[in-house]
């Protein structure tokens, strides 16, 4: 049985190869990226990444997790240029084809938030801060709310409310709804995976 780090790998030679076939010059500045010596700077949350023929790079010049390379890859290949409408977001459940995942998201993202951050809302707000989050021009009663430039022209709403004496915490996380124009449900989840494990990241330092 193939190893895991084996299927990663194959996974991820597949999308290089059609990756090299992309004019990445003439989509940077359709998504709003940086072109230069034949790479793409795209960022992630506060983290920027490098796309090239050789490759996916982080900042530390090593080849990134799977989840990462899986967004980035797909994100690039599916690209569409379909104009944002502002406002008009969308929880995870709403995507088509999410429904195998509602779950996995529910509990592995939107609950992990919640529980993780239970009773510390000040420091869930400056993690969010600490990889630029900013206030949404939203009109919603949560205890915190951030928004986050996840990837290029593509934004996500981080809604929390804290525990008190009779609920415990909730969470919800809104995507653009016509996110699922660029991105399939799974890099969708994975894309709020990589909030949480940012968040998390940040708060343990």
């Amino acid at each position: 049985m193939p190893s895991t780090e084996s299927i990663f790998s194959q996974t991820y030679e597949k999308y290089l190869v059609q990756l090299r076939e992309l004019p990445l010059a003439a989509i940077a500045p359709k998504i709003g990226a940086y072109y230069s010596d034949k790479r793409l700077r795209i960022p992630l949350f506060d983290r920027v990444f490098e796309v090239s023929s050789a490759g996916i790079t982080g900042q530390d010049g090593r080849r990134p997790s799977y989840d990462v390379c899986v967004i980035l890859s797909k994100y690039l290949l599916l690209f569409t240029e379909s104009p944002e409408r502002e406002g008009d977001w969308a929880s995870f459940r709403d995507f088509k084809d999410s429904r195998p995942l509602h779950n996995y998201f529910a509990n592995e993202v939107e609950r992990a938030i919640a529980t993780h951050f239970s009773g510390r809302i000040d420091a869930l707000r400056m993690a969010c801060e600490s990889i630029n989050g900013y206030q949404p021009d939203l009109q919603v009663s949560y205890d915190l709310a951030m928004q986050f430039d996840a990837l290029p022209k593509h934004s996500v709403i981080l809604l929390v409310n804290d525990a008190d004496a009779e609920f415990p915490a909730q969470c919800t996380v809104l995507f653009p709804a016509f996110f699922d124009a660029c991105l399939d449900a799974e890099c969708i989840a994975m894309v709020g995976f990589q909030l949480l494990s940012r968040l998390k990241q940040i708060a343990a330092r």
